[in-house]
């Protein structure tokens, strides 16, 4: 070694003594172990005895509840001039912190069994100077429930900085604020699990659509877990212990039969014949453990428990392994991921069983609480990833729904193509075979009985003139027919007038015109109309034919919500019982009102039409 080094190497030295002998430099750092109990339990003699801390309060006393009082003396060489802090990592599961006689903190109600519990998290209680001398006694009095992991670890006493800002607050990160974000973790991918089973479906074998299972195992158990690992940050329960330790059982089984299901339709076992076992299996395990845990804290036998816990653990580990082999024969990434996830959290459910329900350790923080969040992340992964195919396969099914709809569509478009078309040549068909039957009824009768006239030499050239006019006005009112809208009496009426009103001039009869503005008559169709024009033409044409009128006055007006008509002449009128039959008949098959009146001088056709 050079000179150099050696001078460095002494000044050093001399640097880390004078460091060590200034006064107040290094603060004292106490681990109190020693202490003397008191225990108060109805098949406990009262008396003070030695002890060394941690009291495993459920070991010592096999789960029987009752109250506790420690005194742990410790001395200083000179009393300390700054504040100090006392760490508890378990205290209680109530309990008041005394020192030199003076209360120093309270956490719950030492008098009341089974209710608050503050063992759960690590405890600071701040000590200010004044209350420390060099001999000091230290008195922790705690109220203990069965079966609640409550007692007493070894308590560490040293400045507060120290015991506040690296030890306390390292341990809560830990127990607690690590407990409250894997909650939060937990009931988010249990939130996004149920929300997936709730909104998606898929199309089973048999053609109907179902939720898919594995959300929903994937949601109970991440509730499950949220309540279980929770549990941390509830001092003050819902429910009396021992109820609320059973409720954190049921939750821990929920989770373990939620996973075992999840793994179990992840693998695509879900149709397979061992489904039905396995949601037996898993019933079973979850009612056995409620029951266990009730036998447990009841009876205040934890052999119970510890039992159903190692049985749980068991048949994980040996479902794992069988998980495991499985996926080795058939891999795929999500086997691969639960297996995984799973073989990690059986050996560290295994380790946690080991270390707290067999072990005399106390205080001892649960791995599992940590090593599920790779479970947490697996499940996450495979919901989004099976949400992502689900939805690919709904993008798809709806892409080829809807192709298949365009196709079907453009197939109707073009059947109703076709039959528009053959509908319009049946209504040009049926148009013609009326206009043709009308000339027949009408034009072809007029003409036969111009025919007869002239063949039998009866008739005269005036009659035989306006036999042949009636047949031309019908021929003309059975063409104006085809344009004529339906229920539209004003435009009937106005193309009868135009019609008729040569004849009019010729047979020297006034026509007095009285028609009102109509409202179309929604019944009448195009057949109706056509009876309606022939039955007026009718009518006006015995008018000019037989009645020798001088006046002949055609009124329409509206009724109400009717349309009544009327056609009126001044000639030498008629018996109306023995009326024109056709004009009866065709009121009937348009379903109005005809009345008629006749005597002589007046003469009254009328149609109610509603």
């Amino acid at each position: 070694m050079t000179g150099t080094a050696r001078r460095l190497m002494a000044l050093l030295l001399l640097a880390l003594a004078a460091w060590a002998a200034a006064p107040g430099a290094r603060a004292e750092v106490l681990e109190l172990r020693q202490a003397r109990v008191n225990v108060m339990q109805p098949d406990e003699p009262p008396g003070w005895r030695d002890t060394v801390l941690p009291y495993h309060w459920d070991r010592v006393h096999r789960n029987v509840p009752g109250h506790a009082s420690f005194e742990i003396p410790f001395t200083f060489a000179d009393a300390p001039s700054e504040p100090y802090g006392l760490f508890f990592p378990v205290v209680g599961n109530a309990a008041e912190i005394w020192l030199n006689d003076k209360l120093l903190a309270r956490f719950g109600d030492v008098a009341t069994p089974n209710r608050d519990d503050y063992a759960k998290a690590p405890r600071y209680v701040a000590v200010p100077p004044a209350m420390l001398q060099k001999e000091n006694l230290l008195r922790v009095h705690i109220r203990a429930d069965g079966g609640r992991r409550g007692g007493l670890s070894a308590i560490r006493l040293g400045p507060s900085h120290e015991m506040r800002d690296n030890v306390f607050s390292h341990a809560y990160a830990w127990r607690v604020t690590g407990s409250l974000l894997l909650g939060m973790f937990s009931l988010l991918v249990a939130f996004i699990a149920f929300t997936c089973w709730a909104t998606q479906r898929q199309l089973a074998p048999d053609g109907r659509l179902h939720r898919d299972s594995v959300y929903f195992w994937a949601g109970v158990a991440e509730l499950c877990w949220t309540l279980r690992v929770g549990d941390a940050v509830i001092q003050e329960p819902p429910l009396a212990w021992p109820l609320w330790g059973v409720v954190l059982t049921a939750s821990y089984a929920g989770w373990i039969c939620g996973v075992l299901l999840f793994c179990h339709h992840v693998a695509g076992w879900r149709a397979h014949r061992s489904m039905r076992w396995m949601q037996v299996a898993t019933a079973a395990l979850f009612a056995s453990g409620v029951l266990a845990s009730w036998l447990s804290f009841a009876q205040h036998q934890p052999v119970f428990l510890t039992a159903w816990l190692g049985f749980a653990s068991l048949s994980s580990a040996l479902y794992a392994c069988f998980y495991f082999v499985a996926t080795l024969r058939h891999p795929t990434t999500a086997r691969w991921l639960v297996a995984g996830a799973g073989m990690l959290n059986v050996a560290v459910g295994v380790r946690d069983w080991v270390m707290i329900r067999l072990s005399d350790s106390f205080g001892v923080i649960t791995w599992n609480r940590y090593v599920s969040v790779v479970f947490g992340l697996a499940l996450l992964y495979i919901v989004l990833l099976r949400f992502r195919e689900a939805s690919g396969q709904a993008r798809e099914l709806l892409g080829t729904l809807a192709a298949r709809v365009a196709q079907r569509e453009q197939e109707l478009a073009s059947t109703y193509g076709r039959l528009e078309q053959a509908a319009r040549e049946q209504a040009r068909t049926h148009e013609r075979e009326r206009i043709l039957r009308d000339m027949h009824d009408g034009v072809g009768s007029h003409i036969s009985a111009a025919i007869r006239q002239l063949q039998a030499g009866e008739g005269s050239q005036p009659e035989l003139l306006r036999t042949l006019r009636d047949s031309l006005d019908q021929l003309k009112l059975t063409i104006d027919s085809i344009h004529l809208p339906d229920g539209d009496v004003g435009a009937l009426l106005a193309a009868l007038r135009y019609r008729l009103a040569p004849r009019f001039d010729a047979s020297g009869i006034a026509l007095e015109w009285a028609v009102d503005e109509l409202v179309p008559v929604e019944r009448l169709d195009a057949q109706a109309m056509r009876h309606l024009q022939f039955l007026l033409f009718e009518a006006i044409s015995n008018v000019l034919q037989h009645a020798q009128a001088t006046v002949l006055r055609i009124e329409a007006a509206m009724v109400g919500t009717a349309v009544r008509l009327s056609v009126i002449d001044d000639g030498r009128g008629y018996d109306a019982s023995r009326a024109p039959r056709s004009l009866r008949e065709r009121a009937q098959a348009m379903g109005v009102r005809l009345v008629l009146e006749s005597r002589p001088g007046r003469t009254v056709v009328q149609l109610d039409m509603a």
